[in-house]
């Protein structure tokens, strides 16, 4: 499978899920029938071992 199939994918069923939990806080009339953008970003490992990914991504910032 292609990286953006996945990617729309991803957003798709994302997105019903939130618009499902949040009806009525999501205000479809600011984002023009869209939720998330277009564009997604995606970049490769180079090799490294799950283990080093998942601490890698466990020690990023998260909103708060």
């Amino acid at each position: 499978m292609a990286v953006s199939k996945l990617v729309n994918s991803l957003k798709g069923v994302s997105s019903l899920y939130v618009r499902k939990e949040f009806t009525g806080r999501v205000n479809p009339a600011i984002m023009h029938g869209h939720f998330w953008s277009p564009s997604y970003f995606a970049a490769s490992c180079g090799g490294a071992s799950l283990a080093v990914i998942k601490a890698y991504t466990e020690q990023q910032r998260r909103p708060t």
